[in-house]
Order: C-alpha cells, then sequence, then structure tokens
C-alpha cells in the first residue's frame, strides 16, 4: 500500500506539473496570436511579437506551434474559426488592495463569469473598467539575472533612453524600466552592447502601495491571486499590496 501511496503521489504531481506546462504554452501562444493580430506577422518588424516568441522558445513551444499561433493571429490560417481578445478586467482584494487581471479570451462572458467567482469565493470584488487602473502605469521591463558590470549597464542603459533600474544583490538580478514606446529601442541598445538579457516585458507597476498587517487577510489575497492565475484565460495578474515578512 505504501508504494502505490507513493506512486499515486508522484502521479498527481505530475499531472500538476503537466497541467500548468499546457496552461503556460495556452497563455504564449495566445500572446503570439494577439501580437501577431494587431501587428505585422514578421517578428523583425513587431517587437511584442518577437517578445512574445522568444518567450514560447525559451518555455520549450515547438516551432510548428509558433507558426501555427503567428498564422491563426494573422488570418492566415486555415480553418481557424477561434477569435481572440484582450480584455483587462480590474477589481478589489481584501484591505483595499487593486488587482489588474488582463486576459486573452475568445469567450468574455465564460471569463468574466471565472473572474466573478473567484473574486467573489476568496473575499474580492470584481469591479468597473477604471476602477483601479488609475493607480498604475504601464513600463516596458528588461530583466537581467546573473553577474553584470553596474557601470557598464548604467552607460547602455542611459543610452537605450532607460528611465531608471532596479538591482536585487540576493539573486543577482537587474530590471530595467523603460517607457513602452521606447522599449524596443533599448532593447536593441542592450544588444548592441552585447548585454545579455532573460526577459522583456510590459508591466503594470502601482504608483502606491497597500499594507495588509492581517496575516489571514494577507494569506486570502495571496489565494485569490492564485486563483486568478490558474485560469486559463488569464495572462497576467498584478497587484499594489505590500509584500510581508509573516
Amino acid at each position: 500500500m505504501a508504494g502505490h501511496s507513493k506512486w499515486a503521489n508522484i502521479k498527481r504531481q505530475k499531472e500538476r506539473v503537466d497541467e500548468k506546462k499546457g496552461k503556460t504554452f495556452t497563455q504564449l501562444s495566445r500572446a503570439i496570436i494577439m501580437a501577431a493580430k494587431y501587428g505585422l506577422p514578421d517578428p523583425a518588424a513587431n517587437f511584442q511579437l518577437r517578445t512574445a516568441i522568444e518567450k514560447a522558445k525559451a518555455a520549450g513551444i515547438p516551432n510548428e506551434n509558433i507558426e501555427r499561433a503567428i498564422a491563426k493571429g494573422a488570418g492566415t490560417y486555415e480553418n481557424n474559426n477561434t477569435m481572440y481578445e484582450e480584455i483587462r478586467y480590474e477589481g478589489y482584494g481584501l484591505g483595499g488592495v487593486a488587482i489588474l487581471v488582463e486576459a486573452i479570451t475568445d469567450n468574455r462572458n465564460r471569463t468574466a463569469a471565472d473572474l466573478r467567482e473567484a473574486f467573489s469565493k476568496n473575499g474580492g470584488n470584481l469591479g468597473e473598467i477604471g476602477c483601479v487602473s488609475w493607480m498604475f502605469e504601464q513600463k516596458g521591463v528588461i530583466i537581467l539575472e546573473g553577474e553584470v558590470n553596474e557601470d557598464f549597464l548604467l552607460e547602455a542603459s542611459v543610452e537605450g533612453g532607460a528611465d531608471t533600474y532596479k538591482l536585487s544583490d540576493e539573486k543577482m538580478r537587474v530590471e530595467i524600466f523603460s517607457e513602452v514606446t521606447n522599449l524596443d529601442t533599448l532593447t536593441q541598445t542592450l544588444k548592441e552592447k552585447k548585454i545579455n538579457f532573460f526577459e522583456v516585458e510590459l508591466r503594470w507597476i502601482p504608483n502606491t502601495l497597500v499594507e495588509v498587517n492581517d496575516p489571514d487577510q494577507y494569506r486570502s489575497i495571496f489565494k485569490l491571486i492564485n486563483t486568478l492565475e490558474a485560469i486559463e484565460d488569464v495572462h497576467n495578474v498584478t497587484t499594489n499590496l505590500e509584500f510581508m515578512r509573516y
């Protein structure tokens, strides 16, 4: 029985990993579709598409899947009756914490229902568009990991038009922030300077952070965030929660 129990646990763990991997593949494929839909289907001329493709390749998505996603976004894929759209949802968690949810969906009614249920079951409220987005500002972010010459990085960042950057000594991680419209220029400058980066993304940055001093509320907010992130249509979740150690 012990052996059977151990096998069952391994099987369940594998199923969870496979499920998470499948969701990641779905999210990244949809990001490629949307980038190709609203821009040129050529990654050399479409920065968002190029970034989405790089993330997909890093996650191990096969090239044929990537090409199919580009074709779907460009409208050149045969028998493609599924139409995706990007929608931003906004709401509150416990303690007045603001939450932005970015989704890519082919059925906005289903997505809204899933999000509303996730919020209501975890002490939050799904609100109207604009109810919390005014508390955030969208930025382009370039992430570097590993050792880096800070003086050289600063010089390259200034040349590329970066706003600021943040160092994390603990993980040898650097985040460089830029206006969204300048992100492509900044990435090209760093490439020319032979500075390798780990990831490029668009991120909503909160103007102010909210502290939640009640440990139970804090855990409930994290449960809400995890529940939202588990929804297949959800692409990204951002909050203005001040991270604490309990």
